[in-house]
């Protein structure tokens, strides 16, 4: 029975994160083929958390999330921005845009980007490699490596060169222990919502194109290049020159947007006037705490990270 027991929570963690998934992935199937091996299946079904609470849509508006703080300069942002702690909190809680449009609303410790944040804890920690787990270690670059659906394990080796997905998905990559770092490196074929890198440490790419939603156990930094996909950090999200368009912004296609860029303009339309991005004024300080006061030890921080 206690055996029968942890099986039955753990597979309550795993109905979690893969409502998280389907609520983040604009995808045109509902169902997903079942993949060998220790993979999640991203159904957009739905699904509850370990609590009974459904998670779905949790997360799905933000295409950047970040403990503390988000930067950005000369990039773009398609989808929502937010961070965990408020701009009261100690440390400070801020999103700092520098000629960086964005679509979506800007959530500085406000309700729903507390929400997001703790439903990104519980996806980070669902998929955390745990004792027993079969997953052997793919070294190297990844260069000119092709991989169909599936759940790999890879090592913490700078990469670079073209990674091919192929099918539609999903993918999930484990990059532990250590950092995911890249340098050139572009993730091609599939669906880039489709796909998820676990990444036990930092993430770090430059000049790079990558595909997939980045759920980084330390801070992310995006130097020129694009992101088909989420980032979503324990600690700080700085892009610069770097083109992001999240999971809920409508991308699904990372070869299409490759081929075919966006333009991506300022909705001043968005929120409440004061979020988002004005085209007229290339400096932006954004501090709110507007849903939740803002308090450090706020109790709906619960499960926050503060780093």
């Amino acid at each position: 029975m206690f055996i029968l027991s942890r099986l039955t929570a753990r597979l309550a963690v795993v109905a979690s994160f893969a409502a998280l998934l389907a609520a983040a992935c604009n995808t045109d199937s509902k169902n997903l083929s079942g993949l060998s091996g220790p993979t999640l299946s991203a159904d957009r079904q739905g699904g509850e958390d370990g609590e009974g609470k459904s998670s779905k849509g949790a997360s799905s508006s933000f295409a950047v999330l970040a403990n503390a703080a988000v930067t950005c300069t000369n990039g773009t942002i398609t989808g929502d921005v937010g961070t965990f702690l408020a701009a009261g909190s100690v440390p400070p809680g801020s999103v700092t845009l520098t000629s960086c449009p964005v679509t979506g609303t800007v959530h500085v410790g406000d309700a729903a980007a507390i929400q997001a944040y703790n439903a990104f804890l519980t996806a980070y920690t669902a998929l955390a490699p745990k004792a027993g787990d079969v997953c052997p270690i793919i070294t190297g670059t990844l260069a000119g490596m092709s991989f169909a659906p599936g759940t790999y394990c890879v090592s913490a080796e700078a990469k670079t060169g073209v990674l091919t997905l192929t099918g539609n998905g999903p993918w999930i990559f484990k990059v532990a222990p250590g950092a995911f770092t890249g340098t050139n490196f572009t993730v091609t074929g599939g669906r880039a919502c489709n796909v998820t890198w676990w990444v036990d440490a930092a993430t770090t790419m430059t000049d790079s194109h990558l595909q997939g939603n980045i759920l980084s156990g330390a801070a992310i930094t995006l130097t020129r290049g694009t992101l088909d996909g989420n980032a979503w950090a324990k600690a700080d999200v700085t892009i610069t020159g770097t083109a992001v368009v999240g999971c809920a912004g409508g991308q699904g296609e990372g070869e299409h947007r490759k081929h075919h860029p966006h333009k991506h303009k300022c909705n001043q339309g968005v929120g409440n006037g004061r979020e988002g991005c004005d085209p007229g004024n290339s400096n932006h300080h954004h501090s709110s705490n507007d849903e939740d006061g803002g308090t450090p030890g706020n109790p709906g921080r619960k499960g926050g990270d503060r780093h």
